[in-house]
This record gives C-alpha cells, sequence and structure tokens, in this order.
C-alpha cells in the first residue's frame, strides 16, 4: 500500500470521502483529487499566506462542490477551476488589506523529492526568489504570470480564467517575462559582483 498523500489527508479529515457526487457527470471526489495540488500551487503563487492556505483551499472546494453541476464545459475544467480559484484570492486580498496583515515568506521550503543538503538549500533559495518576485508584481499581471509561465495554460484559457481581453493577457505575459528575466538578470550580476 503507497504512502498517504495530502489529498487523502484532506478528503479523509474533511469527511469529503463520504460526500456525495454533485449532480452531471462530474464526480467532486474525483475532481478534487485530481485537481488540489494545482488548487494549492496557485493560491499560494497568487498570495495566500501559508498561515490562510488551508482555509483558502476549503473555500475554493466547498464553491466547487456546490457549484460543480452548474458547470457546461465551455472551457476546460481547469479554467473553471481557476475563475472559483481567483475569486477566493481577490477575497482574500481584499480582507487582507483590511487587516493590514503581512505574511512573511516562510523561512524553509519542503523539499518533498529528498535530494541532497545542497539541492535542497538551492531549491528553496529558487522558491523564495520566485515568491518574492511574484509577491512584487501587480495582481493583475501576477495572475497571468503564474497561468501561463508556471501553470502552463495558454493565453486563451488564461483570458478565459481571468475575464481579461485576449491582447491584454498577451501584453501582461509579455510584460511579466520581461520583468522576470530583468530580475534574473539582476541577480547573475549580482553574484558574478560577489564572487572573489
Amino acid at each position: 500500500m503507497g504512502a498517504a498523500t495530502a489529498e487523502d489527508f484532506a478528503l479523509t479529515n474533511y469527511g469529503l470521502d463520504a460526500v456525495a457526487s454533485a449532480p452531471g457527470s462530474l464526480d467532486f471526489v474525483t475532481v478534487y483529487r485530481e485537481h488540489f495540488s494545482f488548487v494549492w500551487r496557485s493560491l499560494r503563487r497568487l498570495g495566500v499566506g501559508e498561515p490562510a492556505l488551508d482555509d483558502a483551499a476549503q473555500e475554493v472546494f466547498i464553491t466547487v462542490h456546490r457549484r460543480l453541476g452548474e458547470f457546461e464545459g465551455r472551457s476546460s475544467l481547469k479554467t473553471w477551476l481557476f475563475g472559483i480559484l481567483l475569486n477566493t484570492v481577490r477575497h482574500h486580498r481584499r480582507t487582507m488589506a483590511r487587516r493590514r496583515e503581512d505574511d512573511p515568506l516562510p523561512e524553509t521550503v519542503a523539499d518533498t523529492r529528498q535530494s541532497g543538503p545542497l539541492e535542497s538549500i538551492a531549491r528553496s533559495q529558487a522558491i523564495e526568489v520566485l515568491h518574492r518576485f511574484l509577491d512584487g508584481l501587480d495582481d493583475t499581471l501576477r495572475e497571468c504570470f503564474v497561468l501561463s509561465e508556471l501553470e502552463q495554460m495558454t493565453a486563451p484559457e488564461v483570458a478565459a480564467a481571468t475575464g481579461a481581453n485576449l491582447h491584454t493577457v498577451h501584453s501582461r505575459i509579455r510584460s511579466g517575462r520581461q520583468q522576470f528575466e530583468e530580475m534574473v538578470a539582476r541577480r547573475r550580476a549580482h553574484e558574478r559582483w560577489r564572487k572573489p
């Protein structure tokens, strides 16, 4: 028997394995199992802090369960899920702005690949740099960058998920890539300067 996953833990602890399927052809538990990682990654990449991730993911899947029977297949399921996720993130941002709380990035990032210590440090540092870069982006630019560059969605899928015009999405993707490349170039120049 294989090791339990985070999804299995959540299914058991929240009793989701006993939840009846939503009306229609889609099964909620299957949607949950197949897309939990995507939702979790996207929430974190869009700025939901570690302390709020559980609540935000739960809110997304409560909405998915409630609205799954409304899914008509006019877009991909992943695009539809991202629309729900994006509304959850925007609500979270408004709440955080009202509270004026500032969630710092975690000091460490778990490495599930069980690589050596040097690889773990390098990976943790790279993830921290990515999160800092994403935190510095405008929200609309961040959404497009995460979907296109990190989730590998096409520009039309990004437009459908965010509700933005396709030309605007292309512009935001270009701008995000340019800012990322500039950040990488600055870091490389700084590292070359620091070497003896």
